[in-house]
C-alpha cells in the first residue's frame, strides 16, 4: 500500500491547531460571556482562562503521547497503543462519520452566512445554501486535488483570522484606557450574574467551550509531518497558548471599544465599529469569513483523511479503495470522496434540524457541531487511564498527574456540553413549549451509527471468520 509522503512543517501544524479552533466563534462569544457573569469583566476573563487551561492540559496529554506513539492517525494511534485495534477502530469510525462531518458542514454553513450578510441575504435563503455547498465542495477540491496547497491555505487564512483579534485586542485596549472605557467595565457590572457569582461563571465557561473545540484534528496529519514525534507535540502545545492568549486579549481590547451595557445589548462587532469606524466593520467581516473557511479548511483535512486511517490498519469496509493513494497528487483520493459524501449528508440533516421552524426530525432535531463533544471528550478518558496503567516508565508528572488532570478536563467538558444543549429543551421557543431533550437523541444517532460500524470493526470479522472456519470443518467432518 502506497503511504502518504511528510509534507508538512511545525508551522502547518501550528496553524492547523490554531486555524481550526478559531473560528466565528470569537468574534461573537464575548457577548454569551458579558450576559451570563453580568458585565463582570474579571469573571468573564477566568472563564476563558478556566476554558483555556482545559484545552491546554488536554493538548499537553496528547502531546506527550505524540511523543511516544506515530502511525497513521494521530488520535487514533494513541486509542490503539493504549485501549487496542477494537477501540481505536470505533474512535476512527466516529470521528469520520460523525465528529469531523457534523462540524464541517455546520462551518461551510457559517462561513456561507456571514458571507451572505455582506449582501442582506437570509440565514436560510437560498443562496447561503447554495453557498454553503459550494464552500464544501470547494473546500473538498482544494484538499483532494492538491494537500499542499490545502496547507497553504491553512496558514494564509490563520495569519488573516489573527490580524483583527490582535488589532483589537491591542488597539482596543489602548483606546479602552485613555477614554476610560476600558477603567469602568472592570469596575462596575451591569446586573448580577445568571445564578450569583459562582453561577455565573459556570455559565460563562459554558459559553466558551464551544469556542476552544477542533484541536484534535491537527493529529489527523501526523503521518504527513515531518519529524512528527517532536513537531506534533510542539505544534498542540504552542497552538494551545496561541489561542487562550488570543481569546483573553479580544475579550480585553472589545471591552475597551464600548461599554459593557452597549457590548450585552449589541454585541462585540459595535467595538470595532466604534474603534475602527464602519470600514473596519466591513473589513472585520471579511475577515470573519476567511477566519470560518480556514477553520472549514482543517476540518475538512481530518474528514477527508478519515477512511484511510481506518482502511492503513487493514480494518473496516472496503480496505482496497480507501487504502488508495493518488501517485500524482499524494492524496486519498477515496477516502476523500467519503469525506464529502458523509460532510454533504449532515449538511443536510443540519439545515433540516437546526434551521427550518420545527425541524424536520421531530425529536431528533439537535445541533451537529456540538453536541460530539458530549461523546469524544468521553472517548478520551479510557485512553488516558489506560496509559496511566501501561506506562511504567514515566515520571509521575507525566504518568499519574497530567492524564488526572486530563481526565478531569475531560468530565468537565462532557458534563458542560449535557448542561448546554440536555437541561434546556431545545425546541422550546420553536415549538410553543414542546420539551426534546438532544443529548439523548443525539446518543442514540451515535449508537445507530457505532452499531453499522461494528459490521466492519476487527472484531466482528474476526467472528466471521471463526463461523467460517467452523462450518468448512463440520462439512469436511461429514465428507470424511
Amino acid at each position: 500500500m502506497e503511504k502518504l509522503q511528510r509534507k508538512y512543517g511545525l508551522l502547518t501544524a501550528i496553524c492547523m491547531v490554531v486555524g481550526t479552533v478559531i473560528g466565528s466563534g470569537v468574534f461573537f462569544k464575548a457577548q454569551n460571556v458579558l450576559n451570563a457573569t453580568g458585565g463582570n469583566m474579571p469573571l468573564g476573563i477566568a472563564a476563558w482562562a478556566i476554558t483555556g487551561l482545559i484545552m491546554i492540559v488536554c493538548s499537553a496529554q496528547f502531546a506527550v503521547m505524540a511523543t511516544k506513539y506515530e502511525k497513521v492517525s494521530g488520535v487514533v494511534d494513541y486509542a490503539e497503543a493504549t485501549c487496542g485495534k477494537n477501540y481505536a477502530y470505533y474512535l476512527a469510525w466516529f470521528l469520520v462519520n460523525l465528529y469531523y462531518p457534523g462540524m464541517t458542514s455546520v462551518l461551510a454553513w457559517v462561513s456561507a452566512r456571514y458571507f451572505g450578510a455582506m449582501f442582506g441575504w437570509s440565514l436560510v435563503s437560498p443562496e447561503v445554501m447554495t453557498l454553503a455547498g459550494f464552500f464544501l465542495v470547494a473546500n473538498y477540491a482544494l484538499n483532494a486535488l492538491s494537500p499542499k496547497l490545502a496547507g497553504k491555505f491553512q496558514v494564509s487564512a490563520t495569519v488573516i483570522k489573527l490580524i483583527p483579534i490582535f488589532l483589537m485586542a491591542i488597539v482596543g485596549t489602548l483606546v479602552g484606557v485613555f477614554n476610560g472605557t476600558l477603567s469602568y467595565n472592570f469596575t462596575h457590572t451591569v446586573t448580577e450574574a445568571v445564578g450569583g457569582t459562582s453561577g455565573g461563571l459556570f455559565a460563562a465557561v459554558v459559553a466558551t467551550v464551544f469556542a476552544y473545540e477542533g484541536w484534535i484534528v491537527a493529529t489527523s496529519i501526523n503521518a504527513e509531518l515531518k519529524n512528527p514525534k517532536k513537531n506534533l507535540p510542539l505544534a498542540l502545545v504552542i497552538g494551545a497558548f496561541i489561542v487562550v492568549i488570543a481569546y483573553i486579549l479580544y475579550y480585553i481590547g472589545v471591552a475597551g471599544g464600548a461599554s459593557n451595557e452597549v457590548l450585552m445589548r449589541d454585541g462585540a462587532l459595535v467595538s470595532f465599529s466604534n474603534v475602527f469606524g464602519k470600514v473596519g466593520g466591513i473589513l472585520l467581516n471579511i475577515c470573519i469569513v476567511v477566519s470560518c473557511l480556514g477553520t472549514l479548511n482543517g476540518l475538512m483535512v481530518g474528514a477527508t483523511r478519515g477512511m484511510y486511517a481506518i482502511a492503513a490498519r487493514n480494518e473496516g469496509p472496503a480496505i482496497k479503495i480507501f487504502g488508495q493513494i493518488d501517485k500524482a497528487t499524494n492524496m486519498t483520493t477515496n477516502s476523500s470522496v467519503w469525506g464529502l459524501l458523509i460532510c454533504s449528508a449532515w449538511l443536510l440533516y443540519f439545515y433540516g434540524a437546526n434551521l427550518v421552524d420545527g425541524g424536520w426530525f421531530g425529536l431528533f432535531n439537535f445541533d451537529s457541531s456540538e453536541l460530539p463533544i458530549v461523546t469524544i471528550y468521553a472517548m478520551y478518558i479510557p485512553m488516558f487511564i489506560a496509559w496511566m496503567i501501561k506506562e511504567k516508565d514515566l515520571s509521575v508528572v507525566k504518568r499519574f498527574v497530567l492524564p488526572i488532570v486530563a481526565i478531569i478536563a475531560c468530565a468537565f467538558m462532557v458534563f458542560a456540553a449535557v448542561y448546554a444543549h440536555g437541561i434546556t429543551p431545545f425546541n422550546l421557543a420553536k415549538n410553543e413549549g414542546e420539551f426534546s431533550f438532544p443529548v439523548l437523541f443525539y446518543l442514540i444517532i451515535f449508537a445507530v451509527i457505532m452499531l453499522v460500524g461494528f459490521f466492519f470493526s476487527p472484531f466482528f470479522k474476526k467472528l466471521t471468520a471463526k463461523k467460517e472456519e467452523a462450518i468448512v470443518e463440520s462439512v469436511d467432518g461429514q465428507v470424511e
